[in-house]
């Protein structure tokens, strides 16, 4: 099979109006896929943020500086939008317009944009214009409520689950849905109201549909998946590390008990009166050795069980390794594009964008003139 361009997505032009969190990394997402991205920044940056050369989230895209406050800024993004496919923004409700590069304005230069918004609480109802983070947003839709163990407060999953989970990937999906419609025959482009409200509670569908069907209990820490299964969780070892455990099916728990060396005196797992029992059994097990050696005894088995890494851990493991599920760009490391296409494959072809040092070949590229450098104030 011919394996060709940097990515399905090359061709695709999307403008990126530069926030932080979501919006940033579902744009670095199609960046990854081959888009050309050519991120919008402000004079000042956003407020809010890593040291530009290391933030991973602008790598493979391009960067131009405009102060959408000064008289020319808003006619130069919507040149540059009246040139796109997708325009990404993350403001609160209403900003956009009142910089004059809204929905309206842009798709009056280019009807067939997909204009997509990244907020966490959505383009209406009663929070609508109300700031919030991740972890407020996961909050009202149940799901931070999930995570944790029973006698503790919820264990806050970074900003893993709402802003990127329940945020940039449904914002991906969105927009580049919306963009085949555009493409079609009488398709036009279209706004995609992403919010991380929405997105967060979508992803709980499944456990939604156990709670209706009561095989679910609403708390913490008492069910299959949540870390309330003495086969389905987080063991201590010797060394103060950790093991992840999770054979669910009967045959894998055979497996690891036999390997756990506990086959002739675990209780039974099918009762549940003695979860219990059977929680300390696994826990006292792991106790009497190293995660290294726990590693070992189940390295290669069907038994479900994985070391806990750490994020410098992660990459030197031998399986991440060999698939280079991480790369070195720049001297950076860093998770690798995903997923992977056989013939149209993506990379990491560039590192973090800097604010406006792309301006001048954007500029061409794109054929935007009134586009200029930063000036160097000194």
């Amino acid at each position: 099979m011919t394996r060709t361009g940097h990515g399905p997505l090359t061709g695709v032009r999307v403008v990126e109006l530069a926030g932080i969190g979501p919006g940033p990394f579902a744009a670095m997402l199609l960046a990854d896929l081959g888009a050309d991205v050519v991120r919008v920044d402000r004079p000042g940056g956003p407020g809010l943020g890593v040291d530009p050369a290391h933030d991973l989230t602008n790598r493979n895209k391009r960067s131009v500086l405009v102060d959408l406050k000064s008289p020319p800024g808003p006619g130069l993004v919507l040149d540059l939008a009246e040139r796109a496919d997708i325009l990404i923004e993350g403001y609160r409700p209403g900003v956009a317009e009142r910089l004059g590069v809204g929905p309206d304005a842009c798709l009056a230069r280019n009807p067939k944009l997909v204009y997509g918004r990244m907020t966490g609480w959505g383009q209406d109802g009663p929070l609508a214009e109300t700031a919030g983070h991740d972890v407020a947003y996961i909050a009202l839709t149940g799901t931070l409520g999930m995570i944790g163990a029973p006698d503790a407060p919820p264990a806050v999953p970074a900003n893993l689950l709402g802003d990127y989970a329940g945020g940039s990937l449904y914002l991906v999906v969105g927009v580049l849905a919306a963009l085949q419609h555009a493409r079609t025959p009488g398709g036009a482009g279209q706004v995609v109201d992403a919010a991380i409200v929405d997105g967060a509670a979508h992803l709980s569908t499944m456990i939604h549909g156990m709670l209706a069907a009561g095989g679910w209990q609403d708390r913490r820490g008492a069910n299959l998946l949540d870390g309330g299964c003495p086969f389905y969780g987080v063991y201590e070892t010797s060394d103060g590390q950790y093991m992840a455990v999770g054979p669910l099916e009967q045959r894998f728990y055979a497996e690891f008990i036999t390997l756990l060396g506990i086959a002739d005196t675990a209780p039974d797992r099918g009762d549940l009166a003695r979860w219990g029992e059977l929680r300390t059994a696994v826990a006292d097990r792991f106790a009497t050795r190293t995660r290294a050696r726990w590693t070992e005894v189940f390295d290669g088995s069907d038994a479900c069980v994985a070391p806990v890494l750490s994020l410098r851990e992660a990459p030197h493991h031998p399986h991440l390794a060999a698939r280079a599920t991480f790369v070195e760009h720049g001297g950076l490391t860093q998770p690798a594009p995903a997923p992977r296409f056989s013939a149209t494959p993506g990379s990491v072809r560039g590192g973090p964008a800097l604010p406006g040092a792309d301006t001048a070949d954007v500029a061409a590229d794109w054929d935007v003139p009134g586009l200029t450098p930063p000036t160097d104030p000194a």
